[in-house]
């Protein structure tokens, strides 16, 4: 998908980047699936480890003790069509206090570590802005994903055997009847969990025995093998066109099959989560998965699909203030168009059309081409009369989009087209919806959107949506 965005680099201005091309989340509302990611440009259709590169202009984000790969691309082309846009390597880093950050040249953490440097250009560095190592773009003038790795990788190594030193020195200590020197030395370790779990958990269990307590535990490693990483990222895109063909059994099992092959892994319960969230409506199962990406470290695009999917479920059971906060925090972590869709959607359902433009605007930002994201738009733009032609512009061009049937209809009904409106709810409820978990939800939130105030007391509509799961029984908004 291009966007059509004024200016060199003007993407900058957005919060936060990732980079995959599937199809769009679909569906009521804000829509939902495929990992909570959508369309969102770049990395080709089989991009399953976005990274999450966050925009910068100073090194003061970086974790303390931690590193930053700085990227800093050419062009906006290049930007947008980068292979560094998806990595399973640099995505599972980013859980490991490196931040992924991308930046204009022009910014000061620009002219502190790539001043006067060719572009396209990759800076590893640490927490105080200091230059470790730099790759740069080939030949041909493109920087590639595979030496970034590397150089991040070499200095990983680097660094973990300086760990390993340590644990050597806790155990000749412990040898030489030095428990409490041991113990000191193997708690240094523990405390550089966050880079290094895999020696931090085997210094925790020696402190275990040692009879140390009080201690938190240390979540296993990820595996970084790359044949595990090529047969998970395998898994994960035979489950993706699965669900994309709305096979979502099959899809629980390639995504199943991706969380055994790597349990420190949080991607493929993002694919899970979602999957039972959005697609079948098993919410039990979808709360499991999100949680255990929140109780582990992941990586701040699982983090916010997490945050979002345990939010919209805890919205529609009714404790709306709860799921907003949570909703609010996934932007903080990590903006998704998903998510700034159903803040959207909260804010409407609540009557404060300006903060539900905002949002709508902030999600049109990030795929600003991509026809869910524009059906939607336009679904309320429809609401006000001076952009009544623009929104029915967008539907008529988007009027064959299957899953983007609930928007259509908030369109039409809106513009007081009653027939169609109900054409295309149905088309949605019978034909987009496969299981009745998620139709019923669906139907209990048509019942309280106000898009389809014009039809809600219409017998037609009543009746389509009586298998509505009534935990929403009256607008969110009189709920305060």
């Amino acid at each position: 998908m291009k966007r059509r965005i004024a200016g060199p680099l003007s993407v900058f201005t957005i919060a936060f980047l990732v980079g995959v091309d599937v199809l769009a989340t679909c569906g009521g509302g804000g829509g939902g699936g495929t990992g909570g990611m959508g369309s969102m440009g770049g990395g080709g259709a089989e991009a399953v480890f976005p990274v999450p590169w966050k925009v910068v202009n100073t090194a003061d984000q970086v974790a303390p003790g931690g590193l930053a790969v700085y990227w800093f691309p050419a062009s906006q082309v290049e930007l947008e069509k980068s292979s560094l846009r998806n990595s399973r390597t640099l995505s599972l880093y980013s859980q490991q206090c490196v931040l992924m950050a991308v930046a204009d040249a022009k910014t000061e953490i620009g002219q502190k570590v790539a001043v006067d440097a060719k572009l396209p250009l990759a800076v590893l560095a640490d927490a105080d802005g200091k230059v470790i190592n730099k790759t740069q773009g080939g030949d041909d003038g493109k920087l590639k994903v595979a030496p970034v790795e590397k150089m991040l990788e070499a200095e990983m190594k680097q660094r973990e055997g300086g760990i390993r030193t340590s644990l050597d020195a806790a155990r000749d200590l412990m040898k030489k009847g030095d428990k409490d020197g041991a113990i000191a030395q193997f708690k240094n370790v523990t405390a550089q969990k966050c880079m290094f779990p895999k020696q931090a958990r085997d210094a925790e269990q020696v402190l275990r025995k040692l009879g140390v307590t009080g201690l938190e535990p240390v979540p296993p490693a990820p595996n970084f093998d790359p044949a595990v990483g090529a047969a998970i990222e395998k898994a994960l895109k035979s489950g993706l066109m699965a669900e994309n063909m709305a096979e979502y059994t099959k899809a629980e099992k390639f995504y199943a099959q991706a969380r055994q092959l790597d349990t420190a892994d949080p991607a493929p319960l993002r694919y899970l989560g979602e999957l039972y969230r959005h697609q079948t409506g098993d919410w039990d199962k979808a709360r499991v998965q999100f949680q255990k990406i929140l109780d582990m470290p992941s990586d701040p695009l699982s983090r916010a699909v997490a945050l979002h999917g345990i939010g919209k479920m805890t919205i529609h059971d009714g404790e709306f203030l709860k799921g907003l906060h949570l909703m609010e925090e996934s932007a903080r972590v990590f903006p998704l168009a998903l998510t700034y869709r159903n803040l959207a959607v909260y804010w409407h359902s609540e009557g404060d059309r300006a903060k539900a433009d905002v949002y709508t605007r902030k999600a049109l930002a990030l795929d600003p081409e991509e026809p869910f994201n524009r059906v939607f738009a336009a679904a309320f733009l429809a609401g006000d009369p001076a952009h009544a032609e623009e929104a029915l512009k967008v539907a008529q061009q988007n009027e064959g989009l299957l899953c983007a049937s609930y928007n259509l209809a908030a369109i039409h009904a809106q513009l007081g087209d009653r027939n169609k409106a109900l054409a295309l709810l149905k088309r949605h409820f019978f034909e987009y919806e496969r299981y009745d978990a998620v139709r019923s939800k669906e139907m209990m939130e048509a019942r309280v959107d106000a898009v389809f105030a014009s039809i809600l007391k219409d017998p037609e509509f009543v009746s389509m949506t009586a298998g509505a799961d009534g935990k929403l029984p009256i607008p969110m908004r009189d709920k305060h």
